[in-house]
């Protein structure tokens, strides 16, 4: 097991990476301080996988443990179901010191992270992430939020866990979609902080995707270090922390025009390549540079062109970004591999040329 201390003063916490880590979740409970009564949120098909394996542990180490299940699916992380979570909290009499448990990827992550920064005004959270996408980014650093209507993340706070149990055996039952969903962010990382991982990811992708062990947790042990050395810096996302959105301002879109039929990785994967592409053309980035980059997204079985959604429609979303200031979005560019910069003065012209070639991208 490899730890990764996310130093956040009175809200630091580490991140556990190993394999085999869901049989030793009840020590390591223990050892932060827990003991009696946990809630676990999951999604039914996660519960199938992991729950009765997880809950066995608990129990066998004197945790009361209880279940809460919610479906699968971005249409759960809303308000509705917060709201419903809330109620089986309070009919199982969870108090404030009692955890919550998030087992399972970004949604789960994100909803049951939601409840317990508002539940009681503040829960224990413990993430488990069982996706690739969850163990490298959405598990660290202390976003938690549910959509509203078709705006991701809208409704949200900073909600730092106690403690984040990355599983990567976990990964072992992923559709290989869902493992592209989660390499999109580990490629961000490559992109906007670490050349070198970059490179490491163009030498092994092939035997990473093949779920080579050692590869794997390298990977994602790497992933969660440079997210939590971001987050270090920036807790509250007011400056460099932005950079961790490379991709995200129009991928977001992307995801909320599709009516989330195109998963979060994949939307982000076209919006840093169209972010790539919005850079070349402000004269900043080396064509072989993006070509490298397109390279890796596509050998990672991501997609690179648009599929069948109106440019407009892309651009309005847009203008319900987060990262907003003054009126003005503001888009993360790579000057590099490995650099990036951030800025508001991109034109929503430049914006829709570059839409519309990669929806016509072959």
């Amino acid at each position: 097991m490899r730890k990764i201390k996310v130093r956040l003063g009175n809200n630091s916490y580490e991140v556990c990476v190993g394999s085999g880590l869901l049989a030793q979740t009840g020590q390591q409970l223990k050892g932060i301080g827990f003991s009696d009564k946990l809630v676990i949120i999951t999604d039914s098909a996660v519960k199938k996988l992991y729950g009765n394996t997880l809950r066995r542990n608990l129990t066998s180490d004197g945790f009361q443990v209880i279940t809460l299940e919610i479906p699968e699916g971005e249409e759960q992380k809303s308000l509705g179901t917060a709201s419903r979570l809330y109620d089986e909290l309070a009919d199982c009499h969870a108090e404030r010191m009692t955890p919550i448990l998030a087992l399972g990827g970004g949604v789960t992550g994100d909803l049951a992270g939601f409840v317990a920064a508002t539940y009681l005004r503040g829960m224990p959270l413990i993430q488990i992430p069982t996706t690739l996408l969850a163990q490298v980014d959405s598990s660290i650093g202390g976003k938690v939020a549910v959509d509203q209507g078709q705006l991701k993340n809208k409704i949200g706070a900073f909600y730092q866990p106690r403690l984040v149990i990355t599983d990567i055996t976990t990964l072992s039952t992923l559709s290989s979609r869902a493992l592209a969903n989660g390499l999109a962010e580990v490629i961000k990382y490559g992109v906007i902080w670490d050349k070198e991982f970059f490179t490491y990811l163009e030498r092994n992708l092939d035997r990473i995707k093949s779920l080579e062990e050692s590869l794997l947790e390298e990977t994602v042990f790497r992933s969660a270090q440079t997210k939590a050395k971001v987050v270090e810096k920036d807790e509250k996302d007011t400056g460099l922390r932005n950079i961790l959105n490379y991709g995200h301002t129009i991928g977001h879109a992307i995801e909320s025009v599709s009516d989330f039929r195109i998963w979060h990785g994949e939307a982000v994967a076209l919006g840093m390549l169209a972010a790539g592409k919005i850079s070349v053309k402000l004269g900043v980035l080396d064509k072989d540079e993006l070509a490298r980059l397109r390279s890796l997204i596509q050998r990672a079985d991501l997609p690179i062109k648009i599929p069948k959604l109106e440019v407009d429609k892309i651009i309005q979303a847009m203008r319900h970004d987060k990262k907003i200031l003054k009126g003005k979005i503001r888009f993360i560019l790579p000057k590099s591999i490995g650099k990036v910069f951030i800025t508001d003065e991109v034109s929503p012209s430049l914006v829709e040329e570059v839409l519309v070639s990669q929806n016509e991208e072959t």
